[in-house]
């Protein structure tokens, strides 16, 4: 059984053009270091279809049957099978030579090459991708993507408790450092053998491109700083924004914000997220256009999203780039009493901006969502959050990906909404961690008669409109006739910042 599944392994290996075929004992060899042996026989068969997670749970019950992994946990079983997988994988230079060789080709040659080498690595798990669950929810603002996020593994109480246990280490500094690329992991920090980082020059300075292994949409890929430096929304952010689709037109590039409760959960190193796929908010129109005197040439438009979205629209790169600049200096400066935004308070700044650009037409895109973390006693984590009457379903950060209509919801809403959807067909109690969706039935409960067979379908949906009204929460300006005049009212003032020049005074929005 062990030789069959080490040969499997090595043939895998070779079909996916992680080894060549003169390196196929090389590769044995490899596997029985890590597994600690020094025999093996040769089953001498051409395997058919390979599935490459069975046969690393073959090797990985021989590995815990045989006292190699130091608890039989998840966490360390990921430690062990991306060591074995790390050992197969190509050396770094080999893998940006292929990468680039058919960049000359076209970038999507590029990419879709890089894309299946991840998940051929196992650094991309599609096995656990599989488990995610996923639906789309009609609502007043276009379909939104609905996931619950299965693919990050829950921690086991007894990796936590060797985690805190374990010495404390400064390197890599954050996960999303270059020295990730290659790194045997702790208990407290994934291995990284199987993954490999693709070296780029965006607008003038170093950065990499890798896919999440997570992918929470179609090539999900992470483009981040050389240098552990902080996250910050600048001029700079829209210029290499605009570099990285010039230089990857069939992707979109965004940032999270660069402030706590509106930003990403990694505020400590620079980076960008991208891939290949459409967001509801890149298909919803525009539903008032907006100029910007000085800027004739680039189109400007209020975003029908729940949240407060300006897109920009341009053939010149830099003149979009001044535009970007301007708005989001008005922006990071801007107070309206009116509508509950303040700049700052007790010294503390809260707005900032969530960008996104990608291709559209041969020109360049950007969309600025405007950000606020202001916090009250009423709305301690956040008045522009979601409130705490959705908390039941969606508590966290709203970030980038949650901004353009994807809901990344948390893994504990599988099993509660199967539960829940028994309960509202057999009107049982709902009791422990039910309770908190107790008043959300009731109110479904009035709407729809739950049956066995439409209570989850159901629950999906509201689900979804739940997920639309989180997006409202955190819009700064509303979709009612107030909320667009107090909306219009800053885009006024951004026109008349934009300097001191007579004409650039004469803001015109389109009516």
């Amino acid at each position: 059984m062990i030789d069959e599944a080490i040969s499997k392994l090595a043939a895998y290996a070779l079909r996916t053009g992680l080894i060549e075929e003169s390196e196929v004992p090389w590769a044995v060899n490899q596997i029985l270091d890590v597994l600690k042996m020094d025999s093996y026989t040769d089953p001498g068969r051409d395997w058919g279809e390979i599935n490459l997670t069975s046969v690393l749970e073959t090797l990985l019950e021989s590995a815990a049957a045989r006292g190699l992994l130091e608890e039989d946990t998840v966490t360390h079983r990921d430690l062990w099978d991306t060591e074995l997988m790390g050992r197969l994988t190509p050396r770094p230079a080999q893998v940006c030579r292929s990468f680039w060789e058919r960049y000359r080709i076209s970038p999507e040659e590029a990419t879709d090459w890089y894309y299946q080498f991840s998940q051929d690595t196992h650094y991309i798990r599609r096995d656990r991708i599989k488990k995610d669950l996923k639906w789309v929810t009609s609502t007043p603002y276009g379909p939104l993507d609905i996931t619950i996020n299965l693919s990050k593994p829950e921690k086991d109480p007894r990796a936590i408790a060797a985690a805190k246990a374990a010495p404390q280490s400064g390197y890599p500094k954050c996960q999303l450092c270059r020295e990730n690329e290659g790194y045997a992991g702790r208990v407290d920090h994934p291995a990284r053998q199987n993954h490999r980082i693709i070296p780029l020059t965006i607008d003038g300075t170093d950065w990499f491109f890798q896919y999440s292994p997570y992918v929470y949409y179609n090539e999900h890929c992470i483009v981040f700083s050389g240098s552990h430096t902080p996250m910050r929304i600048d001029r700079s952010t829209f210029q290499k924004q605009l570099d990285f689709v010039r230089q990857f037109p069939h992707y979109f590039v965004g940032s999270n914000a660069d402030l706590p409760i509106v930003g990403g959960s990694i505020l400590s190193h620079d980076h960008f997220q991208g891939g290949r796929y459409s967001f509801a908010m890149e298909k919803a129109p525009i539903e008032r256009e907006v100029r910007f005197p000085g800027f004739d040439r680039v189109e400007g438009g209020i975003v029908r999203w729940p949240m407060s979205v300006l897109r920009l629209r341009c053939a010149d790169g830099e003149q979009l780039v001044d535009l970007a600049d301007a708005i989001l200096t008005a922006w990071r400066g801007y107070t309206d009493e009116a509508a509950f935004l303040f700049a700052e308070t007790g010294g503390e700044p809260h707005n900032t901006i969530t960008p996104i650009a990608r291709m559209r037409d041969g020109k360049f895109e950007l969309d600025l969502v405007l950000r606020n973390n202001l916090t009250t006693e009423e709305y301690p984590l956040g008045v522009y959050h979601p409130h705490p009457e959705l908390h039941h379903i969606k508590k966290e950060n709203i970030g980038l990906i949650e901004v353009m209509g994807l809901a990344v919801l948390p893994a504990r809403l599988k099993g509660e909404l199967a539960r829940l959807a028994r309960a509202m067909v057999t009107g049982e109690a709902l009791c422990g961690d039910l309770e908190k969706h107790a008043d959300w039935a009731e109110s479904l409960k009035k709407r729809h008669t739950f049956t066995e067979e439409n209570a989850m379908e159901i629950l999906q949906e509201e689900v979804g409109l739940v997920f639309a009204r989180v997006l409202e929460d955190a819009g700064v300006y509303k979709c009612t006739p107030e909320g667009r005049t107090a909306f219009l009212r800053f885009v006024r003032y951004a026109a008349e910042h934009l300097g001191e020049t007579p004409e650039r005074r004469n803001w015109e929005v389109k009516r």
